[in-house]
């Protein structure tokens, strides 16, 4: 359990999928580029198995915005997107209607 302090520390935005790439070598990564309304990131997802880089272009996603940068394959991934998980794999959890870029997730 953690306390609703430390809750409240991770911030929770939402994004919108502005491109999509497989990461050279890996069957399960893709290199999103993620409008946050104020700026760009790039963000190095494991959901290449079930999304097609086509899928997922155009979506809006919800990302961590806090977290520490991290390297993977030798790629920065700024952040981190969330998704549900079931015996298929990773699902991407998404706004069910458009919300404007940046807005908090709560």
């Amino acid at each position: 359990m953690i306390t609703y302090d430390d809750f409240k520390k991770v911030e929770l935005k939402v994004g919108k999928v502005l491109s999509a790439e497989r990461v050279e070598g890996s069957d399960k990564l893709l290199k999103l580029q993620v409008d946050l309304g104020a700026e760009s990131r790039q963000i190095i997802a494991g959901v290449g198995k079930q999304y097609a880089p086509e899928q997922i272009v155009g979506k809006q996603i919800v990302i961590v915005a806090n977290l520490e940068p991290r390297t993977l394959m030798g790629l920065e991934s700024q952040g981190m997107l969330l998704a549900a998980s079931d015996e298929q794999g990773p699902v991407v959890l998404m706004p069910e209607r458009e919300v404007p870029l940046g807005a908090e997730v709560r």
